[in-house]
């Protein structure tokens, strides 16, 4: 089956699984503000959060199951925070002791979707996401200034910045840059126009809806889109 994702019901936290196919071609990765967890078919390894797009390329046959996890979740749920990870994939016996890692590969090597569930479940159970991890992915989403962020948290913009990095890996700045491109790439995979697009989704206009698309996904609009040139 190709890449899908599915609910757990747990605050932050989605299911995905993807199987690459016997000749897989290269996969733009772009960054989404989230931690992943991931299991390869013979180890587990975090990945990101990246502050731009990057190439991976599956072994042919390659099967994933991972969590994403959003809005702090990923931090707390690893126990590392998000700017140690930033750009990075360690495994995941690079980040625990041997012990705990060892039994949780073998635990998700048995059932890699269900281990993968349960585990949040009771990370869950035992652990505090900061509260304003859900609370500042909202406001990016939403498109809110960082000024306006700030204010309503009760927080200078350079406190929150800094209260952002260990729960994002970055800023709340080049977080709801992040919201705003994915907000932008549904609605012109639905049809929309780019020009209508940029408007819609806060750009000046179409020209600076395209720098960030180079400067985030490394492409253009329409090779990202897959329109071509024409």
């Amino acid at each position: 089956m190709p890449y899908r994702e599915r609910a757990t019901g747990l605050p932050g936290v989605v299911l995905w699984q993807d199987d690459a196919g016997a000749a897989p071609p290269p996969t733009r990765i772009l960054p989404d503000g989230c931690l992943d967890l991931i299991w390869d078919g013979s180890r587990l390894h975090a990945a990101g959060p990246d502050t731009s797009a990057r190439l991976h390329q599956s072994p042919a046959g390659a099967s994933y199951a991972a969590l994403r996890l959003s809005g702090g979740t990923g931090p707390a749920l690893l126990g590392v925070p998000a700017d140690a990870l930033r750009d990075a994939g360690p495994a995941l016996e690079e980040l625990w002791p041997a012990a705990p890692a060892r039994q949780l590969t073998e635990q998700v090597a048995a059932d890699p979707a269900g281990a993968l569930r349960a585990w949040a479940a009771g990370r869950l159970a035992s652990r505090e996401v900061d509260v304003l991890g859900p609370r500042v992915l909202a406001m990016a989403a939403a498109g809110t200034p960082v000024a306006v962020m700030a204010d309503r948290l009760g927080l200078s913009p350079r406190q929150l910045h800094r209260r952002c990095l260990p729960v994002f890996g970055y800023g709340p700045r080049l977080l709801a840059r992040v919201l705003r491109l994915h907000r932008a790439l549904d609605q012109a995979r639905a049809g929309t126009p780019l020009v209508r697009v940029a408007a819609d989704c806060g750009y000046a206009d179409q020209a600076h809806l395209s720098r960030e698309v180079r400067a985030l996904a490394g492409t253009t609009p329409r090779d990202l889109l897959g329109l071509g040139r024409g």
